[in-house]
C-alpha cells in the first residue's frame, strides 16, 4: 500500500482537502457562483496533485471517492448540490466534471 499511497500523496491530498474545507466553512448564504469556485479551486489543486505524480495519482476508485467528499462536504453546510447543479443543467455526479483531469 505504501507504493499506491506514498506519504507525500497523502500529505498533498489532505491539504488540498482541509483548504476546501476551510474555505466552506467561510461560505455564509453561498450563491452558485461562489460555491463552483470553490469546486473549481479544490478540483484544479487535487489536477497539480495528480500531475506531479505523472497523472497516476488517483484510481478510479479514489476518482469517485474525492469526488463523493467534495459533494458530501458541500451537503453537510447545508449546499443543495442536485438543485444547484439542476440549475446550471448539470446532472450532480457532474458537479467536477468541467475541471477534472484526473
Amino acid at each position: 500500500m505504501a507504493a499506491l499511497f506514498p506519504d507525500e500523496l497523502l500529505v498533498a491530498t489532505d491539504t488540498v482537502l482541509d483548504t476546501f474545507e476551510a474555505e466552506l466553512l467561510a461560505l455564509t448564504k453561498a450563491d452558485d457562483a461562489q460555491i463552483f469556485a470553490v469546486v473549481e479551486r479544490v478540483v484544479l489543486a487535487l489536477n497539480a496533485v495528480n500531475d506531479a505524480r505523472n497523472g497516476c495519482a488517483f484510481e478510479t476508485g479514489e476518482r469517485e471517492e474525492l469526488c463523493a467528499y467534495i459533494d458530501e462536504a458541500l451537503t453537510e453546510r447545508g449546499f443543495d448540490v442536485v438543485a444547484m447543479t439542476a440549475r446550471h443543467g448539470l446532472g450532480r455526479y457532474e458537479l467536477t466534471d468541467k475541471w477534472r483531469t484526473w
